[in-house]
């Protein structure tokens, strides 16, 4: 348990100083993490509304941060590339979730093509139904995401990687917004660039 738990840690650091250096980046993952813990909660009530805030709001706000605000040059701090850190990204780097968030733009519009999904689930009944099968497939499309993730990490590095990373992803919102929770308090500052120091490392 203690070397699974180090794994978390290394993952969570490393994303940390690689891809959360903006203080606006930052700040929008603290707005992400609440909105994801809001989707938690609606699972147990209305799973559609959960893929539609998880999605919607979740997920718009965290990746924006990342394609508007995060800094794509030479890392002076970490003493990497861009490329280098795309290249050992564990989870989904820029690419893949370029295609995860183009599957994610199309299911609306595949499921207003085909309401059925050619075949597969029961034809939404009005705009209401059409919504509620937009989240639905959402949602799956982000259990999906998970899952083929960890499996492929599975193969590419070992099972407890893989796993690690998935208990990471699923923990984020609860970490973000423990470390988080100050970044909009140091850009009314204006400290825009969290002063990562480069000796540092979670034990």
């Amino acid at each position: 348990m203690r070397e699974f738990l180090s794994k978390i840690r290394t993952l969570r650091w490393d994303d940390h100083r690689y891809y959360h250096q903006s203080r606006i980046n930052q700040t929008l993952h603290l707005v992400s993490a609440v909105s994801f813990l809001f989707a938690y909660a609606l699972l147990f009530v209305n799973p559609a509304a959960a893929g539609i805030v998880g999605w919607a709001v979740g997920m718009v706000t965290r990746q924006s941060g990342h394609i508007f605000f995060e800094p794509r040059c030479f890392d002076h701090i970490n003493n990497a590339s861009d490329e280098y850190k795309e290249s050992i990204k564990v989870g989904y780097n820029m690419r893949r979730k370029a295609i995860l968030i183009a599957v994610w733009l199309s299911m609306p519009v595949l499921l207003y093509l085909s309401p059925s999904l050619f075949g597969l689930i029961e034809p939404a009944a009005g705009a209401k139904g059409y919504v509620h099968d937009v989240g639905m497939s959402w949602l799956a499309l982000g259990i999906a995401g998970i899952i083929f993730r960890t499996v492929h990490l599975f193969f590419l590095r070992s099972p407890a990687w893989g796993l690690a990373w998935a208990c990471k992803i699923l923990t984020d919102p609860f970490h973000n917004i423990a470390i988080y929770w100050r970044s909009p308090l140091a850009l009314l500052r204006g400290q825009w660039l969290d002063p990562i120091e480069p000796e540092h490392r979670h034990a």
